[in-house]
């Protein structure tokens, strides 16, 4: 697994965070169709906005195969396969947590690719994490993944639209075998 930590700022002078993470779904969908792959996402923080924004771009279809919405701990757990005892450990909010959960959804959902969102939208601090901590994991062909840990400020609804953008962004950067994100910093 690798690892990465990346921080933005999400302030007032940012009045749009959809329009980043619609780019984001539009460019991850060319790149899994350049491919001929498919993807499946697990979600927590985001509560399905990133299966949202893969399916508001025209033929998803041919790219997205489902997600699955992992709010609580024990749906984490009990559906994805994420260990009990990591996040009794660790709490959810957690970069193994993001791996488990990018492995399990992808293998629940027969995907080439599992993207995962786990963290703290706020406004309180969250299993000793603070408000903007996020972890993103994608799982690729053969069980490897990525994970990288983003630090973003704001209110909750642009830390959640950060959260899209930064997960389809690392999508479409694993998937075109890129070292480089496109996210904005």
């Amino acid at each position: 697994m690798r690892r990465e930590e990346h921080r933005a700022d999400l302030g007032p002078e940012d009045p749009e965070p959809r329009s980043g993470a619609l780019a984001a779904a539009g460019a991850a969908h060319r790149a899994l169709l350049d491919r001929g792959a498919t993807c499946a996402t697990a979600e927590s923080l985001t509560g399905g906005l990133v299966g949202a924004h893969l399916t508001a771009v025209p033929g998803a279809s041919g790219s997205y195969r489902g997600g699955v919405v992992a709010y609580a701990t024990d749906v984490k757990a009990g559906v994805l396969g994420v260990p009990e005892d990591l996040l009794a450990e660790h709490g959810a909010v957690h970069p193994g947590v993001a791996e488990h959960m990018a492995l399990g959804v992808r293998r629940l959902l027969g995907a080439d690719y599992g993207v995962a969102v786990t963290g703290v939208a706020g406004p309180e601090a969250q299993d000793g994490q603070p408000v903007g901590t996020v972890h993103v994991a994608v799982a690729m062909p053969g069980d490897q993944t990525r994970v990288r840990q983003f630090r973003f400020t704001g209110d909750r609804a642009g830390i959640r639209y950060r959260t899209v953008e930064g997960a389809l962004s690392l999508l479409d950067s694993v998937v075109r075998g890129s070292t480089e994100e496109s996210t904005r910093t």
